[in-house]
C-alpha cells in the first residue's frame, strides 16, 4: 500500500490510500469522520435503507490501518459517530473494543457528535480540530469529506495547503463536497490534493477563479 509522504506546519506525515493520515514523528494514525452507525441513524429515522455493515467495515479498515503502521494513538477528527445512539451501539461492540486494545484512542468532538470528545487537540504547535478555523492556523481537520474529480471519477482526497490540512472522510457510508467548491478553495488552496484509492498520489491544487471555473 503506497502513501504519499509530506511536509505540513514543519512535520513529516504520510497520507495514506485509505485516507488515514500517518504522524510518524508522534506515533499517530489522523482519521476524519467514521460516522459509525449511519445506517442505522436513518433506518430510525425513517430514511433510505443501507445495507446496515458500514460500522462494521469501517472499523475494519481502520483496525487495518492501525496494525499496518503500529499507531500508539489514534486520533478521531469528530464526526466518529453519526449521532448519539450509534455511539452507544457501537462502543459496546466486540471491534471498537478491539481497536481500543491495539491504540490509544484520542476524540475530537464533531457537529455529530458534539458530546464525544474534546473541541481540539494541539500536538506539536498543530491544532486538530473537525473544522479548519480560517483565523487559528496551522491545524488538521475534517468535517468537508473532499472529493476530486479526475478523468470522470471522484476521489476523496486530502487537500494540503499552507496553513490547513483537511482529511476525506473515512467512513464507508460518506457523500463528500467537491474539492473545487469556493469553500475549500479558499480555504486550503493553493496546495496539493492528495487522491485516494489504491495508491495516493497528488495533482496540483489552486484556488479556482470564476473565469477557470467558466473554461474547466
Amino acid at each position: 500500500m503506497k502513501g504519499y509522504d509530506f511536509t505540513f506546519a514543519g512535520a513529516r506525515f504520510t497520507a495514506r490510500p485509505t485516507g488515514a493520515l500517518w504522524w510518524p514523528a508522534q506515533n499517530a494514525l489522523v482519521v476524519a469522520d467514521l460516522h459509525l452507525g449511519k445506517s442505522a441513524r436513518m433506518a430510525r429515522r425513517g430514511g433510505g435503507l443501507l445495507p446496515p455493515f458500514d460500522a462494521q467495515d469501517t472499523l475494519h479498515r481502520l483496525t487495518q490501518d492501525v496494525a499496518a503502521t503500529g499507531a500508539a494513538q489514534t486520533i478521531l477528527l469528530g464526526d466518529t459517530f453519526d449521532d448519539d445512539d450509534a455511539a452507544g451501539d457501537v462502543t459496546a461492540g466486540p471491534q471498537w473494543q478491539r481497536l481500543q486494545g491495539m491504540t490509544q484512542l484520542a476524540s475530537v468532538s464533531g457537529n455529530h457528535d458534539p458530546a464525544h470528545g474534546a473541541p481540539e487537540l494541539t500536538l506539536a504547535g498543530i491544532t486538530l480540530r473537525h473544522q479548519a478555523a480560517p483565523d487559528s492556523p496551522p491545524d488538521i481537520s475534517g468535517h468537508f469529506h473532499p472529493k476530486f474529480r479526475l478523468a470522470g471519477r471522484g476521489h476523496a482526497a486530502f487537500l494540503v495547503g499552507k496553513d490547513h490540512l483537511i482529511l476525506p472522510a473515512f467512513g464507508t457510508y460518506t457523500g463528500g463536497l467537491d474539492a473545487n467548491s469556493p469553500v475549500l478553495t479558499g480555504l486550503v488552496g493553493p496546495g496539493l490534493a492528495i487522491l485516494t484509492g489504491r495508491v495516493a498520489r497528488a495533482v496540483p491544487y489552486a484556488r479556482v477563479t470564476p473565469a477557470a471555473r467558466g473554461n474547466a
